[in-house]
């Protein structure tokens, strides 16, 4: 048997649209030469002609969310209360049994951007890949936005899962999700318009707040969903443990055992 990991996440990058503008990561890079004084501080007496190739160290200095890149929302993102009432948990309160589970992949890639899934959705397509849910698994959703990231258009991209979609897998014992687009919601400039429409606030985050009523978790900004199986694949994707975050960064990994 041969076991193939394929990595389902994306990258922090500098200048990249993968988040609204002003929201993404500022990443500096010091290379080994700019890294060189700062080693030197700590060895008293040593100069650089006694180090290998007079190199220092590399180092990094990032500036960023806790949502930019591939990133596992914990319920206290959604709403302060989950469980209908009980305080909602951070994301190192995150149970880690629910971040290593076989993985169930959902193929949306065919709706337009905006269009907001729903419970029939989801039911035909667990219909058309012949799967029954099971408590725990991860659902990973395939959308058109998977296709776009780094493009101008990417976080205006894919469709949205709504409530009753994120309730029909809540109520079946699944307690984390995923999609390669921006939000598990459809993007917010569909929203806003319908919104504009309509007044109806039951309209905005819709998926996201499904947490209210059963605590769970998602990932957003999937990659590389179309190289997944409907099932038959692990998902590991342990979260950064951040006190009282509402979110983690995570290196999410399917693994698939041929």
């Amino acid at each position: 048997m041969a076991r193939r990991l394929i990595d389902i996440s994306v990258p922090l990058q500098n200048d990249v649209a993968a988040d609204p503008p002003g929201t993404g990561p500022a990443i500096e890079y010091i290379d080994h030469q700019q890294g060189l004084p700062a080693m030197l501080q700590f060895f008293p007496g040593l100069k650089a002609q006694d180090l290998p190739d007079g190199a220092g160290w590399a180092v990094e200095r990032v500036q960023l969310s806790t949502h930019n890149g591939t990133h596992l929302d914990a319920p206290w993102h959604f709403h302060p209360t989950m469980n209908r009432g009980e305080r909602a948990w951070t994301i190192d309160e995150v149970p880690l049994e629910w971040c290593f589970q076989p993985g169930v992949k959902l193929d949306f890639r065919h709706f337009p951007d905006g269009y907001v899934v729903t419970a029939a959705d989801v039911e035909a397509e667990l219909k058309r890949i012949e799967h029954t849910l099971s408590p725990l698994e991860i659902v990973v959703v395939n959308t058109s936005a998977g296709a776009k990231y780094g493009a101008p258009d990417y976080v205006a991209s894919g469709c949205g899962m709504g409530s009753e979609a994120t309730m029909y897998l809540l109520e079946r014992g699944v307690r984390l999700t995923g999609t390669d687009a921006w939000s598990w919601d459809a993007p917010f400039v569909y929203t806003a318009k319908k919104y504009a429409e309509t007044r109806n606030a039951a309209l905005i985050w819709e998926g996201h707040k499904a947490g209210r009523h059963i605590g769970y978790c998602h990932i957003e900004k999937l990659h590389n969903l179309e190289q997944l199986p409907s099932a038959g694949f692990q998902v590991s994707c342990f979260p950064v443990k951040i006190e009282r975050a509402s979110a983690g960064w995570t290196r999410a990994v399917a693994i698939i055992d041929d």
